[in-house]
């Protein structure tokens, strides 16, 4: 009996390693490298990763400051290859909690469309601040799955 407990232990504990991550702390590179940004980012979950279409995505952003944010805009852009395929323009405070100050987190949602295609994209985000100034720029990459969600009637 205990054996068989063990097996069974044994391979649900296998069964988890070889299950895809639900989520994907994603590396971010700076659009331009050599500039010291007054916003530091230190990753981007994606959830779920990869993003599926017609099934929302959220996009965190971990990030620090020793200035006090308390307007702003998010600049999003989204490339397919070269291609330009989606860009947005939100007012940061949306996106977190304003006052942001010290360690603060942006987070965005969206829902593709169940046309999108699949593969890899680019996104390239730019926080700027009261009066347009470059607090941060970032870019990072992220997939879309090749299988669709099946719609259950």
């Amino acid at each position: 009996m205990a054996t068989k407990q063990s097996l069974l232990a044994a391979a649900a504990v296998c069964l988890l390693l070889l299950l895809p991550a639900a989520y994907a702390v994603t590396d971010v590179e700076y659009c331009n490298k050599g500039k010291n940004y007054p916003v530091k980012v230190s990753g981007v979950e994606i959830v779920p990763d990869p993003v599926e279409r017609g099934v929302p995505a959220t996009f965190k952003i971990s990030a620090t400051t020793d200035k006090n944010i308390t307007e702003g805009k998010l600049v999003i852009d989204v490339k397919y290859w070269i291609f330009n395929v989606y860009s947005e323009t939100d007012d940061i405070c949306t996106k977190t909690q304003c006052p942001a100050t010290s360690d603060f987190e942006l987070s965005h949602s969206q829902t593709l469309p169940s046309i999108t295609p699949p593969g890899s994209y680019t996104i390239q985000m730019k926080m700027l601040g009261k009066h347009d100034e470059e607090l941060s720029c970032i870019s990072f990459g992220f997939n879309i799955g090749f299988l669709a969600p099946v719609a259950l009637s």
